[in-house]
């Protein structure tokens, strides 16, 4: 039985289809998730009438002028034909219509539901129903015997009944099938078929064969298969005949019984292997039209089924010779599934007029139809193939068997390719436009806004709307050019037309935002090259055409650079100064994609950043979406609901962050992706039930899906929390990008992440205590800031794991001396404060705190012997900038990342005890003796507490002086590391309790390391800025603050006189703040005497020069220094308090 398959053509929208003739085969009639029934007067038919039944249809039947559609809004509809005027209702359920089908005279329907039920109607009067209870999950399909006495029907609940409809019982029932739950997750679609006029059979699909059950007696008599069939059988149907009986499997097979001989007589495949889902013979049964599950529609032509070409065929063969006789039991072998010898005489006993039968038994993609089955020689039969062969060549007389196996080698040999099968490649597409065929469409659906087009017999128009009618107001155009692709932004909107044989592809811009009057311009494009996509940046527009070339242009309309692209384009996506254009870089095999990706950048030095590296997609996936997210990270989403985000800090990698998917109820649901957002983390996207694209009106709500990481085991408390710290770390990335380009960050959000994910580490370290996990504990701490690690060790001292204590504060050390060597390295860079970082996993404790501290570090050795001065000097500006508040700190915190000679602060944890623990091995520029060298081990923490603050490196002479003999430290011994530890803990203490407090420098040099009890407050003479008002009163009235509360500490009478000193009045203060002006400028002279002699009683670290010009620099720098203490240092001063 030789055919041709046609090409297929595109019918409807991605889902599910189904397919019927009209009673005379006319006419072909579709319908389709789109909720559209089209009706063709052939395959070729361009203009199809299409008739809208609802949001989804999911079966129709036609007869005597009569078509029914089970559709998604809950009823089974009825229209006239071919005219599609509504004419009723015939019947309604409570939830999803699944299958319909007419009885032999059209008298009848019977209509299945997901609600399990099975309605018998009348169609001449919808009143009289009966209604058939029993099954157990929502229904698959439903069939009438020829004979009308019984109903056949499958259910996902595994059963398969037949009914008797007067009775309305249940005369059988074979529970055969596959159970689910709903249709969408059932294994195959179980359309079953009795055979026509004589009803002898009823056919039942069943994974791979099909069942054949004799009427009446109900026996399972038969079973038809295939050993090519592979995938199971999704929908069966017989001839108009009923000799034959036709399948369509999930694999897109297409198979042919001849059901008296039990032979396949014809086997065929899906062009592209798409599932099979709705099959129709012609009238005629020269024709069988088949659906699949993309929307698409093909057909089987040249069927030889009728009774006629049967009689001729056995007349045809009452004469033939010996070698008609061989001929003969070649086709029978091809017809049970062992070769296609393609003799040129095969076909003359079924058509002995014929002139050349060798182009029958080839398809016409020109492959060959029964791939895998040749019979090239006696040695190419398979094992099956040469039993069966064997069992042919005995049944036959003596003469055919000796003729036979002589004319086997006669064959032409032709190579069989078994291997994996190249995927079609993905058209190009618009991301967030829906089909181009539809007639009411999204052009364009992104963050700025929304452009619909319109093309019907009223108006072919495009609609401009704007999320904020700021930007813009609506637009409507006349669509005149036809254009089909579109973008928008907060500049212009960008369209396309592809090009005719007459006219070329025309790209047109409205710049709505240029000041001049002419806001419009247009381009044709080179004949033969056609856009294929665009996209709008910021001052710029790119498009992607068929030759393979991307051009770019101003948004004014000049013509820029041009290129070439090493594929065909998919899609383009645009954000700011950022253009990613995804190519096919390969052909794919097996359903996979081969994609690339390029992301170039055009600032004032464009640079291309990934350079046509693959697109990771899911398997057997194709790309659905694609841009970037509201603060610049490439993105997109796959067919398979994964979306991908760039990880700039990994090497320019695509981490997966959400799965669509896992928040759908149903498989045939779907999201549609409209927007991705960092800050708040959000995927802004459109739900589609049972489809994948939204229609246009009424206007979707769009819904917010959170991102989740797939990391192991979510479900755990450790999961989780390691699943919001890398998630955290990844989503603020952008900080670090946007800064470097040149864009304001939301420094607050920055900090306030770090901040959050700081608090995620301690408490996975806090679990992992517990669990005993002590070495994950240390890796936990590798990612800290040197702040949490403080108060991890006060967490492991508390817990009683003083070992884990210990190596924590090795830990501690180690960093602080790689941040140590690190300035020293960079020292002669030019302007090493203008030089940007980039945040990434490498600086993943806070990178902005490790940035900051590099900074601290080199300025504290540029102060070198100065620093008890300026660390004196700090904490009456830390006090005085105490009574602004908190609500202050923000404003006055630079941006991170900003371009400028002075180092930017940082509002990320400060390192209290690591840097405490870079002064031991620091050796200063005036020789001490043994007793004074182990001085910096007492008082690290007090002197860095406020000095580590510091915004700009100021380099002096004494500073030149004293970094040069800085040692790098040896490994310390055990008994030194626990000393060390312990004597910082304690230092720690102190330096909290009293951040106020100044000491004499010569007395605090040699002071003991257990001797940390306050001195007097010292003089301000030892300042290098002017006093405040407050300041200066507080100097007068601490002592009757002291008097009034004599126990309390430093830090709570600096509050105390706070509060008296906000209690006055204006004019006093005012007073206050004039008087220390004047006293400011009379002890001008005086400080610096007093600093010269100190500078001398120290014995070295510089001359009066020096500090001099110490001064000068301290008071240029006077402004960055009055910072607020940071919370974080508070909170790690509050846990080295005492209990």
């Amino acid at each position: 039985m030789p055919s041709e398959r046609k090409p297929m053509r595109y019918g409807h929208s991605e889902g599910h289809t189904d397919v019927c003739f009209d009673d005379t085969g006319k006419y072909i009639v579709t319908c389709g998730s789109d909720g559209d029934v089209r009706i063709w007067e052939s395959l070729d038919d361009d203009d199809p009438k299409s008739i809208n039944v609802g949001e989804k249809a999911y079966a129709l039947a036609l007869k005597n002028a009569k078509l029914v559609t089970a559709g998604s809004n809950n009823t089974v509809q009825i229209h006239t034909f071919p005219d599609g005027d509504p004419d009723g209702i015939l019947t309604r359920f409570t939830t999803n219509a699944t299958h319909v089908a007419f009885n032999s005279s059209g008298s009848r329907v019977a209509a299945g539901s997901s609600d399990f039920l099975v309605k018998v109607v009348e169609v001449a009067d919808s009143s009289q129903q009966k209604t058939l209870r029993g099954h157990d999950a929502p229904v698959l399909s439903v069939s009438f015997d020829p004979k009308d006495d019984f109903l056949a029907s499958a259910s996902c609940d595994g059963s398969v009944v037949v009914w008797n409809v007067e009775e309305q019982t249940q005369a059988v029932s074979w529970p055969v099938l596959q159970k689910s739950n709903d249709i969408s997750n059932a294994k195959s679609l179980c359309r079953l078929a009795w055979q026509p006029r004589v009803a002898k059979y009823l056919a039942v699909p069943v994974e791979t064969k099909v069942h054949l059950y004799v009427r009446d007696s109900w026996d399972h008599v038969s079973t038809l298969s295939d050993d090519l069939l592979t995938q199971p059988i999704n929908v069966v149907a017989w001839s108009p005949c009923g000799k034959f009986l036709a399948a369509g499997s999930l694999a897109g097979a297409l198979t042919v019984w001849d059901v008296d001989s039990k032979l396949c007589v014809e086997r065929q495949k899906h062009e592209k292997g798409y599932t099979v889902c709705g099959l129709a013979w012609h009238p005629s049964g020269s024709q069988l039209a088949y659906t699949d599950t993309e929307g698409c529609l093909g057909l089987l032509e040249g069927l030889r089924t009728s009774t006629s070409i049967t009689k001729e065929s056995k007349a045809a063969a009452a004469t033939k010779d010996y070698d008609d006789l061989f001929d003969d039991d070649d086709d029978r072998l091809m017809d049970e599934g062992l070769s296609d010898t393609n003799s040129p005489t095969k076909k003359a006993i079924v058509r002995p007029d014929a002139d050349d039968d060798d182009d029958d038994l080839m398809p016409a993609t020109g492959r060959v139809r029964n791939r895998g089955a040749f019979l090239d020689d006696e040695n190419s039969l398979d094992t099956g193939s040469l039993k069966l062969g064997q069992t042919k060549y005995e049944d036959d007389d003596d003469a055919g068997s000796v003729t036979a196996p002589p004319a086997v080698p006669l064959a032409p040999m032709r190579p069989v390719y078994e291997g994996p099968l190249p995927t079609p490649p993905q058209k190009a597409f618009q991301p967030g436009s829906t089909p181009a065929h539809l007639t009411h469409r999204f052009m364009m659906w992104n963050s700025v806004g929304i452009v619909r087009g319109y093309n019907d017999e009223q108006d072919n128009a495009i609609d401009v709307e704007f999320h904020d009618t700021a930007v813009h107001h609506a637009m409507h155009l006349t669509n005149s050019l036809g254009h089909t692709m579109a973008d928008l932004s907060q500049e212009a909107v960008l369209l396309a037309c592809p090009g005719t044989e007459d006219l070329a592809s025309k790209l047109q811009c409205l710049h709505f935002s240029s000041w001049d009057t002419n806001k419009e311009w247009m381009v044709d494009l080179p004949k033969g090259e056609d856009v294929r996509a665009l996209c709008l940046g910021q001052g710029w527009a790119a498009v992607a055409t068929s030759a393979l070339m991307l051009r770019l242009f101003s948004v004014g309309g000049i013509q820029k650079e041009v290129f070439s692209l090493p594929g065909p384009v998919v899609c383009l996506a645009a954000h700011g100064e950022q253009l990613l254009i995804v190519y096919h870089r390969a052909t794919g095999f097996d359903g996979q994609q081969a994609l690339a990706v390029q992301l170039l950048q055009f600032g004032r030095r464009k640079r291309q950043v990934i350079h046509g590296e693959p697109l990771p997609l899911s398997h057997k996936s194709h790309l659905t979406w694609l841009g970037f997210s509201a603060e610049g990270s490439p993105s997109y989403v796959d067919s398979e609901g994964v979306v991908r985000m760039l990880n700039r800090s990994v090497g320019n990698t695509w981490t997966p962050v959400c799965n669509t998917t896992d928040t759908c109820k149903s498989r045939s649901d779907h999201y549609w992706v409209v927007g991705v957002h960092e800050s708040p983390q959000q995927l802004r996207c459109i739900p589609c039930k049972g489809s994948r694209y939204p229609p246009t009106l009424p206007r979707p709500a769009v819904a917010i899906l959170p991102f989740k990481l797939p990391l192991c085991q979510t479900s755990t408390e450790k999961g989780q929390m390691e699943e919001q710290f890398w998630r955290s770390l990844l989503f603020h990335n952008h900080y670090s990008f946007l800064s470097s380009s040149g864009y304001e960050i939301d420094e607050e959000g920055q900090s306030q992440a770090q901040k959050e994910q700081q608090e995620l580490l301690m408490k996975m370290f806090a679990l992992s205590c517990k669990l005993e996990r002590e070495f994950r504990c240390m890796e936990l701490a590798e990612l800290m800031t040197h702040n949490v690690v403080t108060l991890a060790i006060r967490y492991a001292s508390r817990s009683r794991r003083m070992a884990l204590a210990q190596r924590l504060s090795e830990l501690a050390l180690e960093k602080s001396n790689q941040m140590q060597e690190e300035p020293e390295e960079q020292e002669e860079e030019p302007d090493y404060a203008s030089v940007r970082r980039t945040s990434g996993y490498a600086q993943s404790e806070s990178t902005g705190s490790r940035y900051s501290n590099r900074h601290n570090r080199e300025e504290e050795e540029g102060r070198g012997g100065g620093g008890e001065e300026e660390e004196e000097e700090e904490e009456e500006g830390e006090a005085q900038e105490m009574e602004t508040g908190d609500a202050t700190e923000s404003r006055k915190r630079l941006n991170p990342f900003a371009k400028g000679g002075e180092s930017p602060e940082r509002p990320a944890l400060k390192p209290v005890l690591k840097e405490g623990r870079v002064n031991p091995f620091k050796v200063l520029g005036s020789a001490k003796s043994p007793a004074t060298s182990a001085q910096p081990r007492e008082r690290n923490i007090l002197d860095n507490m406020s000095s580590s603050r510091r915004s700009a490196p100021h380099s002096s002479s004494a500073g030149k002086t004293n970094k040069a003999p800085v040692l790098k430290p040896l490994p310390p011994r055990p008994k030194n590391k626990t000393q060390s530890t312990l004597l910082q803990m304690t230092g720690t203490k102190a330096a909290n309790k009293k951040p106020q407090e100044s000491t004499d420098p010569a007395v605090d040099r040699l002071k003991q390391p257990g001797n940390l009890t306050p001195s007097p407050p010292a003089d301000d003479t030892e300042n290098k800025r002017p006093k405040t008002g407050f300041q200066l009163w507080l100097e007068e009235h601490r002592k009757s603050i002291t008097a009034d509360h004599p126990d309390l500490q430093e830090t709570d009478i600096i509050k105390e006189a706070m509060g008296r000193f906000r209690t006055l009045s204006a004019e006093q203060r005012l007073s206050w703040t004039e008087r220390a002006k004047g006293h400011s400028a009379d002890t001008a002279d005086v400080k610096k005497r007093k600093r010269a002699e100190e500078e001398a009683a120290r014995g070295g670290g510089g001359g009066g020069a020096d500090n001099e010009n110490g001064q000068v620099e301290a008071d240029e720098s006077s402004a960055k220094k009055k910072k607020s203490l940071d919370p974080s240092s508070k909170l790690s001063a509050f846990a080295f308090s005492k209990n």
